[in-house]
């Protein structure tokens, strides 16, 4: 657990990254609060509930999956669950778009969630990359 934590600090170290930023166990609890919020608030039609339970499950994952990776035992499986969650954002990004472009909800309501799927699936890419590079 304490390496993988330090593998994470030392990454957002080099990356120059915010102290804000740097509790992305916040971010994802947040996200996923988020997504539930998003469901909760959906139309009750088939479509719309169909595709809410698809963004439900994944987007509430994220987090879930992020602690998970605060327990790895070594690098390579704090890699594999940060893969894991960055599966798991990509899929709620789908689910966003479709969402949108099936004029379930409207694209002003659904954007800063979407940012905030594109900016942690950028901190989690990176976290990855530099972890594989980092020698164990």
């Amino acid at each position: 657990m304490m390496e993988s934590m330090k593998y994470e600090e030392e990454i957002m170290k080099d990356e120059g990254i915010e102290e804000g930023v740097r509790d992305l166990r916040d971010r994802t609890k947040g996200l996923a609060l988020r997504v539930v919020k998003l469901y909760s608030d959906l139309p009750k039609s088939t479509e719309a509930q169909v595709i809410g339970k698809q963004v439900l499950r994944s987007g509430t994952s994220v987090g879930a999956n992020y602690r998970e990776a605060h327990r790895a035992r070594s690098g390579v499986e704090f890699v594999a669950k940060i893969g894991i969650c960055l599966q798991e954002l990509d899929e709620t990004a789908y689910w966003l778009e479709l969402l949108v472009d099936a004029e379930i909800v409207p694209s002003h309501r659904l954007a800063a969630l979407q940012d905030e799927c594109n900016q942690l699936l950028a901190i989690l890419t990176t976290i990855s990359k530099r972890t594989k590079q980092t020698p164990s």
